[in-house]
């Protein structure tokens, strides 16, 4: 027993080499650090800093479910992020120190979700608003960190606060607003209280969606559900002035941005971007951009500003001639499937949702998306010619796409029933093989000008997960989650050897020498099969929570890596049966896992939309 033990101490950790991935769904969730060289963004339960020149990535792990708000103080020195959790469990605020990248302090006290939090201006204190199931507000000491006092954030007959919004001037005053509450607080250090002043609006409700306060604390502006701004006064509680009259954002004015030279910098739940003033609100410059904006951030004193929307789009826009750049993006949807062309480590493809996407591998840019709106892309695979991109898709439709244009060259249509579900090409491009939501596996022949159905083959009772093909295309291998896997002979179009198993297969690999598979899936067991005559040579118990969903083995044999719903990768030796190295990083399950060609790097796929690189533990 102590022998095993001491085997598995040393599972060493893998390298995060880069990571694809923005949570875009977070408010005012991508930051701009003073020292306007980073970016700080959350992405599942991880903050990423990320360099604007360069590529440059650091990781801040620490949250245990997804982060829900981040800020950062005035002078750069700290970074504040929230989290959801599970009903009545507690939701953690972490203090991150920014130069050292590190965790400073976990602050716990709300239940549920943290919505909103804000530095003062000098880092004195920090403030906190609790989700809906809390609805409390909470003054932190940063110095001492820990509560000073709390409170609840609003009245009993509205709705709950939503954002906050510190002093820019004063460590004493600030700011949250809501459904239907818009509250200014003053903090009462020597009693340890906090009292709130009623905002009046008159007979105009609204919910705040989005805040922000002008340089001299003059005025704060209120972006609105509705579409428009309402402009406040802190001193007298009152309202200034509201604006548009007509013409109102669509869908909300979900982000705004005082600027220092006046006006705001306005975002709409449509995607507009405005620049606007008080007291018209009538757009002076604008553009559209892809998906609802949720962050606009200004690099220094607003002469350059970022922009992050709801689809996960990072752009940059300098202010005088207002053109955007879109400068990071990523899938926003959970990724389903990844594939490396034949030969090359220098580019890959995933597929999420209605879109493929081809990435370069070192700068981790977007080159290529096809999109294909309201259908659903299950799996890809390069033709070994690598003239096209090959699809399937849940309308039942195979699909081919030029890689360097994204041209449709064809389509295969009513391929399957319920969607089609799995994909594989063989070496020699002749022959698509594919399967489908209904169990069938289809064999197409594929010639220059035509696709014509070759056999059908009718054996699994349901969904066909994953295909592999043999080396010499004379049989491949098929996983479905009716509990079988199935080895088809190619030439006389048949079935060669069936594997039972209690598990819904997920992913299944060819061992090099062709002899063995390897299989996984729902019971987390990672079996070995001889090919011959079907029967079990091993089983490896591969997880100890959830379903194993990705797997790939390495050219020589020698390693294999799997991914799966807790969220760890893992490479494994394949004759020992041991866990050699585990990968940290996702928040999301991983739906699918490569190994480069070349064996430079693992690049594992999640559920959050993230994409991640590893740095190959072995020298090949």
């Amino acid at each position: 027993m102590e022998n095993q033990m001491s085997l598995k101490a040393e599972v060493a950790e893998l390298e995060l080499e880069a990571v694809i991935g923005f949570n875009g769904h977070v408010p005012t969730g991508l930051k701009c650090h003073p020292d306007q060289e980073h970016l700080i963004y959350p992405l599942g339960c991880t903050i990423l800093i990320q360099a604007i020149n360069t590529q440059e990535q650091n990781f801040l792990h620490g949250h245990g479910n997804n982060v829900s708000c981040v800020t950062i103080s005035k002078s750069g020195a700290y970074i504040a992020s929230g989290q959801v959790t599970f009903m009545g469990f507690k939701a953690d605020i972490i203090l991150w120190d920014y130069k050292k990248r590190e965790l400073i302090a976990r602050l716990s006290l709300h239940k549920g979700k943290i919505e909103a939090l804000a530095f003062s201006p000098n880092d004195l204190y920090l403030v906190s608003l609790g989700g809906p199931d809390d609805g409390s507000v909470v003054v932190w000491s940063i110095a001492k960190r820990e509560a000073i006092c709390g409170s609840p954030a609003a009245g009993l007959n509205v709705g709950n606060a939503t954002t906050a919004i510190f002093s820019r001037c004063r460590d004493e005053m600030f700011v949250t607003a809501g459904n239907g509450t818009i509250r200014v607080w003053e903090l009462d250090l020597q009693n340890r209280k906090i009292w709130p002043t009623e905002c009046q609006t008159g007979p105009m409700k609204r919910i705040v969606m989005s805040i922000t306060m002008a340089d001299d604390d003059s005025f704060f502006y209120l972006g609105t559900t509705t579409g428009d701004i309402l402009k406040m006064n802190p001193r007298t509680k009152l309202l200034a002035d509201t604006g548009p009259a007509k013409d109102k954002f669509s869908l909300g004015v979900s982000a705004i941005k005082c600027l220092k030279m006046g006006g705001l910098l306005v975002g709409s739940g449509a995607g507009l971007l405005v620049f606007c003033k008080s007291p018209s609100y009538k757009p002076i410059k604008k553009i559209q951009l892809q998906g609802g904006v949720t962050s606009i951030t200004p690099r220094g004193e607003g002469h350059q500003f970022f922009v992050g929307t709801e689809e996960s789009h990072i752009y940059r826009v300098n202010f005088t001639d207002f053109k955007e750049t879109l400068i990071a993006t990523c899938h926003f949807e959970a990724v389903q499937d990844i594939v490396f062309p034949f030969g090359t480590a220098e580019l890959f493809a995933t597929c999420a949702k209605k879109d493929i996407r081809v990435w370069r591998t070192l700068s981790n840019r977007e080159l290529l998306r096809i999109t294909v709106p309201n259908m659903t892309c299950h799996g890809i695979d390069f033709m070994r010619d690598g003239k096209s991109i090959i699809s399937a898709w849940d309308d039942g439709r195979i699909r081919a796409f030029a890689p360097e244009t994204g041209r449709l060259i064809y389509v295969i249509n009513n391929a399957h029933r319920i969607g089609v579900t799995a994909i594989a090409t063989t070496s020699d491009c002749k022959r698509i093989i594919s399967g489908g939501g209904e169990g069938e596996v289809r064999v197409w022949q594929i010639s220059c000008q035509t696709q014509k159905l070759e056999e059908a083959l009718k054996e699994h009772k349901s969904s066909v997960s994953c295909i592999r093909v043999k080396k010499n295309n004379e049989e491949c291998v098929t996983a479905s989650t009716d509990g079988t896997c199935i080895i088809w002979d190619l030439i006389r179009l048949r079935r060669n050897q069936m594997i039972l198993a209690n598990t819904l297969f997920q992913c299944v690999c060819y061992h090099p020498e062709e002899f063995q598979i390897i299989t996984s899936g729902t019971d987390r067991r990672i079996a070995y099969w001889e090919i011959f005559d079907g029967s079990v040579i091993r089983e490896l118990e591969g997880s100890l929570s959830g379903s194993i969903n990705g797997m790939d083995i390495t050219l020589e044999g020698v390693h294999f890596v799997t991914g799966g719903n807790d969220h760890l990768v893992k490479v494994w030796d394949y004759n020992e049966g041991e866990v050699t190295h585990v990968g940290v990083g996702h928040s999301g399950n991983i739906t699918r896992i490569r190994i480069s060609p070349g064996n430079q790097y693992i690049i594992s796929v999640s559920a959050d939309g993230a994409i991640l690189r590893w740095k190959y533990p072995f020298t090949s």
